[in-house]
C-alpha cells in the first residue's frame, strides 16, 4: 500500500487526488515541510513524498508520472506524440502556473520577512492571468488532451485551486468551466475529504 507524507492543503493533494484516479488504495500521513515526518521520509524536508515498499520518492509531478505509468492510466505511453505533448502541457502548468504561484507564496510567508517583495504579487497576477489564458487556449475538450484526462490535468487543476486560494483572479470562463468540473469529480472529492 503506498503512504502519502505531506499536508493535503500543498502539493500532496495532486498524489492524493492522482491515488483516488486510479482506485489504488494509500495512507496519508499528514505533515508539514520540515517537520519530522518529511524529513523522515525525505532528509530535506520537501513535501509530498510517496512511500511504496522500500523506496520513497519525491517530488510531485515525479510521483504523479511514476504512478501513472506503473498503473497505465491518466498517461499516455512513453515515446509517443502524445506522450509529448501530454509532458509539454505538464511543464506549461508547472512552469507557468505553479512556479508564479510558488514565487508568490515564497514573498506571502515563506522568506525570511527581510528578504520578502510584496510588491511583486501584483505582476504575478498580471502573469499568472496572461499565462493562464494561454493554457485556456489549449484546452481540446473536457480535458486539456481532449477525452482523455491526464496528469497533466491534475497539475492544472491543482494550480487553478491554488490560484483561488491565494487570490489570484482566475475570470477566462473556459478555466473556469475546465476547473469546476474537475472539482466535481468524484475522486477529487474524494482526495478533498480526508
Amino acid at each position: 500500500m503506498y503512504d502519502v507524507i505531506g499536508s493535503a492543503k500543498s502539493r500532496a493533494f495532486r498524489v492524493m487526488w492522482m491515488l483516488e484516479e486510479l482506485g489504488e488504495p494509500y495512507t496519508h500521513t499528514d505533515a508539514n515541510p520540515h517537520s519530522d515526518e518529511a524529513r523522515h521520509a525525505n532528509p530535506s524536508g520537501k513535501i509530498p513524498a510517496l512511500r511504496d515498499g522500500d523506496a520513497v520518492l519525491t517530488d510531485s509531478t515525479a510521483i504523479l508520472t511514476y504512478l501513472a505509468d506503473k498503473h497505465g492510466k491518466l498517461t499516455y505511453p512513453a515515446g509517443t506524440v502524445e506522450r509529448a505533448r501530454q509532458d509539454a502541457l505538464t511543464h506549461t502548468a508547472l512552469d507557468e502556473l505553479d512556479a508564479v504561484l510558488w514565487t508568490a507564496a515564497r514573498h506571502s510567508f515563506i522568506l525570511p520577512e527581510d528578504q520578502r517583495v510584496p510588491q511583486v504579487k501584483d505582476s504575478l497576477k498580471w502573469e499568472f492571468a496572461r499565462n493562464a489564458s494561454n493554457l485556456a487556449d489549449r484546452i481540446e475538450g473536457p480535458f486539456l488532451m481532449g477525452e482523455r484526462m491526464t496528469i497533466a490535468d491534475i497539475v492544472a487543476a491543482h494550480c487553478l485551486n491554488w490560484a483561488y486560494g491565494a487570490k489570484f483572479p482566475v475570470e477566462d470562463e473556459r478555466l473556469l468551466t475546465y476547473g469546476k468540473a474537475m472539482r466535481e469529480r468524484e475522486a477529487f472529492k474524494r482526495a478533498a475529504g480526508k
